[in-house]
């Protein structure tokens, strides 16, 4: 056969024009023996005939519901291949990664909520884990100040797969810190000693829970919690002079560590 007109062969660029793939796809189905051309023009040139067209359009349609071109040169060639059932696996895998799109759809929304608002709880789910004194506009609070930062973003990262019940556990790990704290200056623990260093690093491991937080940036807290109004007001609501106690404490550990409390930055 070499008269392309009679037997209404097609070129590779046509083919594949009226297939809606590329000319390379022809190309790379022909090289590994899926679908080639059948007849040969008089100048040398290959053509699809109307039943290799078929052919092609059959390889198109179980490639677009997901069938790989082992699984359909399987289905075209082999004449024991049950097809139904092999489109039914088929099916059964499709669910599964529709199942699995799902589940990650789901955690990105979470992930996008929690960069947003922080703590994904309720308001009342918020007070009822962290007590009465907690105040739920606290994370919107803290993103106006923070939101642009790593930190903030680990928070976030870490606070979308948090659920309610770790969430109260790690509340209660801090209350029960701050006690501890508050009954070390009670019992006038000094600032260096090995009891107080100990504090120290106790915070610092339940805080990285948040984020990583490095001793310089321990010691940025502590500043922080002495000198802003809202933070002093709640250390030293614990015990009078905590906020204060606290600062000096983290200072002195951090000067253990060979770092100057004096130039130490958020890093």
């Amino acid at each position: 056969m070499t008269d392309p007109e009679l037997d209404g062969g097609r070129t590779v660029s046509v083919a594949a024009e009226l297939l809606g793939v590329t000319v390379r796809t022809l190309h790379h189905w022909d090289e590994i023996g899926l679908a080639s051309p059948s007849v040969r023009t008089t100048a040398g040139y290959r053509r699809y005939t109307d039943m290799d067209l078929q052919r092609l359009h059959r390889i198109v349609a179980y490639r677009e519901i997901g069938l790989g071109l082992d699984a359909i040169r399987g289905v075209l060639d082999d004449a024991t291949t049950e097809i139904g059932a092999t489109l039914r696996e088929q099916r059964s895998q499709l669910a599964e990664r529709i199942h699995d799109l799902q589940q990650l759809d789901e955690r990105l929304e979470r992930m996008a909520e929690a960069h947003e608002r922080g703590i994904l709880l309720s308001d009342e789910e918020q007070s009822a884990t962290f007590g009465p004194g907690w105040d739920p506009r606290g994370s919107e609070q803290a993103r106006v100040v923070w939101g642009d930062s790593p930190q903030w973003a680990q928070f976030a990262e870490r606070s979308a797969s948090r659920t309610r019940k770790q969430w109260r556990s790690l509340s209660e790990a801090m209350s029960t810190l701050q006690r501890d704290l508050g009954d070390a200056l009670d019992q006038g623990v000094a600032p260096g000693s090995p009891e107080a260093n100990v504090l120290v690093e106790r915070h610092r491991k339940l805080f990285s829970n948040f984020f990583p937080l490095t001793r310089q940036m321990q010691v940025c807290l502590g500043r922080m919690y002495e000198s802003d109004p809202g933070f002093a007001a709640h250390y030293d609501g614990v015990r009078a002079g905590l906020a204060s106690w606290f600062r000096q404490i983290v200072d002195e550990a951090a000067r253990a560590h060979g770092i100057d409390p004096d130039t130490a930055t958020w890093q």
